[in-house]
């Protein structure tokens, strides 16, 4: 990863986050289950797909990514 591949946005707001760290509006007990809504290196929204198992998320230009 370079350094323009660094995380810069903020993945539930999608606002400049230097880092990808969160904003501290962004960062409560509420977000910390939510499964990201933004990429954290373009900014663009994401597809989400939740189910009982966990969440995925897809960007249109940098692939999906996994959690729960």
């Amino acid at each position: 990863m370079t350094a323009s591949d660094a995380p810069a946005f903020c993945v539930h707001c999608g606002q400049a986050a230097p880092g990808g760290a969160d904003h501290p509006a962004c960062h409560n007990p509420r977000t910390a289950l939510e499964p990201p809504r933004y990429c954290t290196f373009c900014a663009r929204r994401l597809v989400v797909q939740v189910s009982p198992l966990g969440w995925t998320a897809r960007c249109s230009r940098h692939g999906e990514t996994a959690g729960g």
